[in-house]
């Protein structure tokens, strides 16, 4: 091969990469596409094995059998450029400077494609994206949210007022190009702030809410509602985590930071009764919904601060079997692991978004008594350097009460 083909090969090779992406530089929001899904799982792999050394030795990683367009909830951002044309996309990474997107690699295609017929159909309908700089126009954002499995999808439109020009004729023109959609909802959202949705909505077309299956399950899925953005993954987690936790059907569990109550609704087949605790409200009553949509009634809700109801639980003597806990990026709070050492489960399953902050905290259950025997790394986000991770641990022997 001479100096010149390979120079050629070379620069195709580096125009195929930046095909998959040419905005990815800007964005930051996948610094891995340039990584082939082998290698980026191998980096996992070994940072996760790194990590986890003191502890024990961790399973193979679950990466995921497709990798791209697996976000299942997608968000565009809408402004003009200089010439006023409106323009959608995402913020550039540290800054408010809007990157125009039509396509990402990682995000569901369907929902991109609805992003940008909305677009289109902003001048027909006089509609004015927002302007940060200014605080005049009315569309500020578009949510778009997906059920992996039923295929049902939302549309939110973000507005700095709840009128929306000619919205009647606008869902016809939304809905004749994308057929697929089954609910459209407004959001407002007035005040100065970089938070995306507002208080107050007005469903405009459907429910103003979408249901997905996780793990044979249902749930109701509403603009503000936490979903995981993979469900695909995400079943592939809480399957690891509930086969860490090895019900009999006897076991009394807790599910902390339950959010919407998923993977305790999952959990609560194969266990004698759950308790989950959530401090958001708005998370509390979704939670109970989806048990009573999933006919689930060993299971009951609270809303409170996990670590004060675990502390409550230990004065009241309450028997805790399994803890399953799946805290914030932050980790658990010195006062939750107290509230774990006082009420000694059996068993903890710990999930974790954040390996970093998992280390720390497994440091702390160390010393309280508890042996981690299992981990695995779990990955939610092809294409960035984020992993996720499951961990089981058990009390020592002769640390039992």
């Amino acid at each position: 091969m001479t100096q010149e083909q390979s120079g050629k090969q070379k620069q195709n090779g580096k125009q195929k990469q930046n095909a998959v992406c040419s905005v990815s530089d800007k964005c930051g929001g996948c610094k891995w596409i340039r990584k082939s899904y082998a290698e980026q799982l191998a980096e996992k792999s070994k940072r996760f094995s790194k990590l986890m050394e003191p502890f024990c030795r961790p399973e193979p990683i679950l990466g995921m059998d497709q990798p791209a367009h697996y976000r299942h909830k997608v968000h565009a951002v809408f402004g003009e450029d200089r010439r006023h044309n409106v323009i959608s996309g995402i913020y550039e990474e540290k800054s408010h400077r809007i990157v125009p997107v039509d396509s990402c690699y990682i995000e569901e295609e369907q929902a991109d494609a609805i992003i940008v017929t909305v677009r289109e159909l902003l001048p027909s309908f006089k509609i004015r994206p927002y302007n940060e700089d200014t605080g005049y126009g009315l569309l500020r954002h578009v949510l778009i949210r997906k059920g992996y499995a039923t295929g049902q999808i939302m549309v939110v439109l973000v507005l700095t007022s709840p009128i929306l020009p000619s919205k009647n004729n606008f869902v016809k023109a939304l809905l004749a190009k994308h057929p697929e959609i089954t609910t459209v909802v407004i959001n407002v959202n007035d005040r100065g702030t970089s938070m995306v949705l507002g208080e107050k909505e007005q469903v405009i077309y459907g429910k103003g809410y979408i249901e997905d299956v996780l793990c044979g399950k249902v749930f109701r899925i509403s603009p503000k509602s936490f979903y995981q953005v993979n469900p695909a993954q995400t079943e592939k987690l809480y399957r690891k985590a509930l086969e860490y936790a090895a019900l009999s059907g006897k076991e009394t569990v807790l599910d902390a930071y339950c959010g919407t109550g998923t993977i305790g609704i999952i959990a609560a087949g194969q266990a004698g009764q759950v308790i989950g605790v959530e401090l958001n409200k708005d998370a509390v009553w979704d939670a109970k919904r989806n048990a009573k949509q999933n006919r689930v009634e060993n299971i009951t809700f609270y809303q409170n601060d996990a670590g004060r109801f675990l502390v409550q639980m230990a004065e009241r003597g309450v028997q805790l079997d399994v803890l399953l806990m799946d805290p914030p990026r932050s980790g658990n709070s010195e006062a939750f692991l107290q509230a774990v050492a006082a009420i000694k489960p059996g068993k903890i399953v710990y999930v974790s978004c954040n390996p970093e902050t998992l280390v720390r905290d497994l440091k702390q259950l160390g010393k309280a008594g508890w042996q981690v025997k299992r981990a695995v790394g779990v990955d939610m986000f092809p294409f960035t350097d984020a992993t996720e991770a499951v961990c089981l641990l058990e009390r020592r022997l002769g640390l039992h009460k």
